[in-house]
């Protein structure tokens, strides 16, 4: 513990906004990790709500459960089931169902593109603290005594990279968050278009569904 306070003590004053932006990252990373389980958690049960309602074609349910769930794909099967209602094509329920898709996407990747951003502007931060560390260092050697120039340009030397050392330490684990969130967003998207498919065909073997046959005037 006294290392790690020391080494944050003689990094100087670009310690502190590197602190801040990697608590920052956290913070989201943290924010985003649960909302993200939360939605999965959320659509497995909404779906094995949902399933057994399509399979006996209790639509009016369907609408309610959807209506009142907070579930991600919630939102995507009552679009579909909606549009259904309206119009019998499987082309209309099945962009009915992207639009939902589409509607939702968005509110699963929030904010987790600020982390990429943050491990760069940490390590940016980090390199900017070195080079104003150096030229205060060189600055001080140049009126130095000659007799203490190699000390003490060694010694400012060390505390200009520790906050390089920082700003690296801060970077890698955001970004090893960022990709974690990207992933497990991915896994959420990739299952919610499942279900929907899992949705159309059920609509299809139960209801026919189809293109709308033009009748023609003869």
């Amino acid at each position: 513990m006294d290392t790690i306070v020391r080494f944050f003590q003689e990094g100087g004053s670009f310690m502190f906004p590197i602190s801040v932006v990697l608590a920052i990252g956290l913070a989201i990373a943290l924010e985003r990790y649960w909302f993200l389980g939360a939605a999965k958690r959320t659509n497995k049960k909404a779906f094995r709500e949902i399933e057994p309602l399509l399979a006996s074609s209790n639509f009016d349910r369907i609408i309610q459960v959807t209506q009142n769930s907070t579930a991600p794909i919630a939102r995507v099967i009552g679009a579909g089931i909606t549009r259904l209602g309206v119009s019998p094509r499987r082309e209309d329920i099945e962009y009915a169902m992207e639009e939902g898709l589409m509607e939702t996407i968005p509110r699963l990747e929030k904010r987790t593109q600020y982390l990429g951003m943050l491990a760069n502007i940490s390590t940016l931060l980090g390199l900017l603290g070195t080079i104003i560390g150096l030229i205060a260092a060189f600055s001080a050697v140049a009126n130095a005594d000659p007799s203490e120039k190699a000390s003490l340009l060694s010694q400012s030397i060390s505390v200009a990279m520790n906050t390089t050392a920082f700003g690296l330490i801060a970077a890698i684990p955001l970004l090893l968050l960022h990709s974690l969130l990207n992933t497990k967003t991915a896994e959420i998207v990739d299952s919610m278009e499942m279900a929907g498919v899992k949705c159309l065909n059920t609509l299809i073997a139960k209801e026919n569904l189809g293109p709308k046959t033009r009748h023609s005037d003869d």
